[in-house]
């Protein structure tokens, strides 16, 4: 039940149960306690043991750590109950399946393998041959500044649709964005092109009937609800599908942070100005974006045998645009592409670095990168809301303030209202784009995606965006983040369970 109860919860619920499975043992085996108590003793230390030994970023396991070491027997038994769980869990083995057969579908042009080799550009070596995903360089890409910008040119997109249209997002909520949006899916459908939508329970849970589902399949909608939220299925509760994008054609994709609901176009205005990003790709980077839907669809609706037919075969020639390469995030792999994209272009900088991002909740390994890069000179610049949208995940994001400005690190609140982007920007050079928040969930266990970008004429559209956002911001000061005790007490009580948040 990890996710099913509020986060943060699961140590209390772990004292109670603690304090009545003592009380048993008490009254019906109390001539065995002792040895219970070391037996459960003994193996809560060889798990922590193996998690310190086989943890890659440990700072994330650290609630398990003290879960178990503080509540040795029932610590000990959500340990191995939950991830039993989780690798008995017929939704992620089929998640995982599906996105180890996808990669034969994503196949890198050698020629551009070998220009990547030649010019000694690692990061992108690194996107194309550990984390599995094709770099590409025939394409147009337009970045919007807000979700208000993208929004019209994605309805227009919409309406010129003539094969398929796959839409894939964390919040669907009902509303001006989804009524425009949802009245031409239904007119597509009603031509016979596949419309397919797909969304995560627990990120609609709270906005959308049980009956949506099938609401969309009556008008014509293929739908999929994401990993449907059960109070009896543990761990999996908590990898949920975060990622955004609309795939028209095989050709046209629209990614980046909005989801769709009233605030992303900033109709509905709860935490003030919504400050989002919207990115439009056209061109052969596409491909990754539809192999990555179709993974997750046919995990749930094994319909398709063979992706290829939806492979649409550019003879359009677009203008040289650098290299981009759209990316995604499974928590079920060991790799952590998205920290890992993050760190290269942190430490790799030498000029500046600009980020976008609606949290911060980071572990050490980030945190030293940012301090380095900017002892090393380089100008490193975060944007973080003014007006939070949840007030002790704010507390948390401000309890690295102090650390990160005494090392050098520029930190910015963006006073309009809330920022959602999730932009990394480097030397005019690089940039990623995408829906990968800096905190635990994002980085660790949901499934994401984002776009890597280098030497493409978008990036200097994306700079003059985060230079007009510093504007209209508050720059933190060392003196303003110098919080009092209570509050600081406070803080260091969240970073514990920073990875539940």
């Amino acid at each position: 039940m990890w996710l099913a109860i509020k986060r943060g919860s699961i140590v209390i619920i772990g004292l109670l149960l603690q304090i009545l499975l003592s009380l048993f043992i008490y009254l019906k085996l109390g001539e065995y306690i002792q040895i219970i108590h070391i037996l459960y003793g003994i193996i809560s230390v060889l798990i922590v043991l193996a998690i310190i030994k086989n943890s890659k970023r440990l700072s994330s396991d650290l609630i398990w750590v003290i879960v178990i070491m503080l509540f040795p027997i029932v610590g000990t038994l959500l340990f191995i109950i939950l991830n039993k769980n989780r690798n008995n869990s017929k939704i992620l083995k089929n998640i995982n399946r599906n996105i180890n057969e996808g990669q034969k579908y994503l196949v890198q042009d050698e020629n551009i393998k070998q220009e990547i080799k030649d010019k000694n550009l690692g990061q992108l070596q690194y996107i194309s041959d550990f984390a599995g995903f094709p770099i590409t360089k025939n394409n147009e890409v337009k970045y919007y500044p807000l979700g208000d910008d993208v929004f019209p040119v994605m309805l227009e997109e919409l309406k010129k649709a003539q094969k398929f249209i796959f839409m894939e997002y964390f919040i669907i909520n009902k509303g001006e964005m989804w009524q425009k949006i949802v009245d031409i899916l239904k007119e597509k459908a009603k031509q016979g092109v596949d419309v397919r939508v797909m969304y995560d329970d627990m990120g609609s849970v709270a906005m959308l009937p049980t009956s949506f589902p099938k609401e969309l399949e009556k008008d014509g909608i293929k739908c999929v609800l994401f990993n449907k939220l059960s109070p009896f299925s543990g761990i999996i509760m908590n990898h949920r599908d975060h990622r955004k994008m609309t795939i028209i054609d095989g050709c046209t994709v629209f990614s980046g942070g909005i989801n769709i609901s009233d605030e992303y176009i900033n109709v509905k205005t709860t935490h003030g100005h919504w400050k989002d990003n919207g990115i439009m790709i056209k061109g052969e980077a596409v491909w990754n974006f539809t192999v990555m839907f179709l993974e997750i669809w046919n995990a749930f609706r094994n319909e398709d045998k063979d992706y290829t037919k939806y492979k649409y075969e550019f003879k359009e020639k677009y203008k040289e645009n650098g290299f981009i390469v759209p990316y995604g995030e499974s928590p079920l792999d060991d790799e952590i592409i998205g920290e890992d994209i993050y760190l290269n272009i942190i430490n790799q900088a030498k000029r500046y670095v600009y980020i976008y991002t609606p949290y911060l909740i980071i572990d050490t390994d980030v945190i030293n990168s940012l301090i380095l890069a900017a002892r090393r000179g380089v100008d490193v610049r975060i944007i973080v809301p003014g007006i939070p949208d949840k007030k002790f995940v704010y507390d948390l994001t401000q309890s690295y303030f102090h650390t990160l400005i005494q090392g050098g690190v520029k930190i910015y609140t963006y006073t309009p209202g809330f920022v959602h982007s999730k932009v990394f920007i480097s030397d005019d050079e690089v940039a990623t784009v995408g829906t990968i928040n800096m905190d635990y969930r994002s980085l660790y266990l949901h499934f994401e995606c984002g776009i890597y970008m280098k030497g493409t004429d978008v990036i200097e559209d994306i700079k003059q965006d985060i230079n007009e956002a510093i504007k209209v911001s508050h720059k933190e000061t060392l003196e303003e983040t110098k919080y009092g005790i209570i509050k600081s007490m406070w803080q260091a009580i969240l970073r514990i369970f920073a990875p539940l948040m």
